[in-house]
């Protein structure tokens, strides 16, 4: 009976291990097409207060474009090198924004503190509903989803479950910036 009891927990503890392992996939994956316009309401930037399509406004430009589902500092150094690379980029008409996916009350007022605090100038901050845009099929477990695209073609994708965007893995989507900045 022991030995059941033993191979049965031991089984357990394998399957748990094998599904934390298991990659999140969360957004328009790499060689896709953006899925198309959503209308997320901007808490900065010139439409601020206003729900404008972000990718309408970035066309066919390369651009960093992120889903978070609450802040935290790894995304706020996130933010800041991304914003630091859309200033960098001007010449290629780099565009990025993140889009809050919740439905707290209090979110939009303390992003909106961050990116002064922190100057956050060219990165648009913006929310949405908790799911995020239908067609985008951000994960539900997807703390944060970083999307790279240009010509509205997906370049590299990454997600992160809550407490895995580290400094390392903000290094390697930093890394993946000339796959969209090339010309095509």
């Amino acid at each position: 009976m022991k030995p059941f009891i033993l191979a049965a927990a031991s089984l357990v503890v394998c399957s748990a291990a094998l599904a934390a392992a298991e990659p999140l996939v969360s957004g328009p994956q790499v060689g896709k097409k953006i899925p198309g316009p959503f209308l997320p309401l901007h808490i900065t930037g010139p439409d601020a207060g206003d729900h404008v399509c972000l990718v309408c406004k970035n066309g066919a430009n390369p651009v960093a474009m992120i889903f978070a589902r609450n802040a935290s500092a790894p995304l706020t150094t996130l933010i800041k090198k991304i914003d630091a690379a859309t200033a960098a980029h001007q010449d290629v008409e780099m565009g990025s924004f993140v889009v809050f996916l919740t439905d707290s009350a209090s979110l939009p007022k303390a992003v909106k503190e961050m990116a002064d605090r922190e100057g956050v100038k060219q990165t648009i901050l913006a929310e949405d509903a908790p799911a995020g845009p239908p067609a985008y099929h951000v994960a539900p477990d997807a703390a944060v989803t970083v999307v790279l695209y240009n010509h509205h073609k997906v370049a590299a994708n990454y997600a992160f479950r809550e407490g895995e965007l580290t400094d390392r893995a903000i290094d390697a989507i930093l890394a993946d910036l000339p796959k969209i900045l090339a010309k095509e």
